[in-house]
């Protein structure tokens, strides 16, 4: 009785030419015997009407132990030929790829509308995440990769909504500073006007008083905008403050 080890397929046949009854074929797994199923079958045949035992390390499959190894070998046979399909497919893809024809996978149609009721029931705790799954006629990983992509879309709606509201505070406070320089500007030029209507012998009261009175009249104009602007604004950041906390 001898042992054979091989480590893949290039050394198998010389190793069957050599091998006796009683003999024992040793490898580390399927891989190394063959590349589909029914290959391994046929080999799995061929050892045993020649009375040579097998043993994979990988699988944990030793025909010496007993009768029951045959249908362990067959089992052995599904998985590698699952081993096979995959690697094609695999193969396929990345060839696909390679040619620019491989867009993916066709996302599942879902009605949104009846997506967004029945995750907000189970969210409420009202049906099971099983229930909503059937209802919406989802498998497991679907689902909650929806929910996932769900969660994730509201976030950059409400980053973006932060963002234009701070855009538009910024713009709100340019105005201001604007609305400002504006008035100094005409306040410098009333000024002017008052100088040169002393100038000329004018009645410099009745101009001064005009002038704060138009001055008195601007500023109260501008601090209503301003009081306004600011309550508007503050209005908008409560109401987004609120939706994030509802969300959360």
């Amino acid at each position: 009785m001898a042992t054979f080890e091989i480590k893949d397929r290039e050394t198998l046949d010389a190793a069957l030419e050599a091998m006796q009854p009683g003999d024992c074929l040793h490898v580390e797994s399927f891989q190394s015997l063959a590349r589909q199923g029914r290959d391994l079958l046929i080999l799995a045949q061929t050892l045993q009407e020649r009375g040579i035992d097998l043993v994979t390390a990988a699988e944990d499959i030793d025909t010496r132990r007993g009768e029951d190894s045959f249908f362990r070998v067959c089992a052995g046979v599904r998985l590698l030929d699952r081993q096979h399909g995959e690697r094609r497919r695999r193969e396929g893809i990345e060839k696909a790829r390679e040619d620019g024809r491989y867009k993916g996978r066709k996302p599942i149609a879902v009605d949104e509308t009846l997506f967004d009721a029945v995750v907000a029931r189970w969210e409420k705790g009202e049906i099971t995440a099983r229930e909503a799954m059937s209802r919406l006629d989802l498998k497991p990983n679907t689902f909650y990769r929806r929910i996932k992509e769900r969660e994730e879309n509201k976030m950059k709606e409400y980053k973006q909504a932060e963002k234009e509201l701070r855009q538009e505070l910024r713009e709100s406070g340019k105005q201001a500073k604007e609305a400002m320089h504006d008035l100094k500007k005409q306040v410098r030029a009333e000024a002017k006007e008052v100088k040169k209507a002393a100038e000329e012998k004018l009645d410099l009261h009745d101009v001064e008083r005009e002038i704060r009175k138009d001055r008195i009249r601007a500023e109260i104009d501008h601090k209503d905008e301003m009081r306004q602007l600011k309550k508007d604004v503050e209005s908008e950041a409560a109401e987004l403050k609120k939706l994030l906390e509802s969300e959360e």
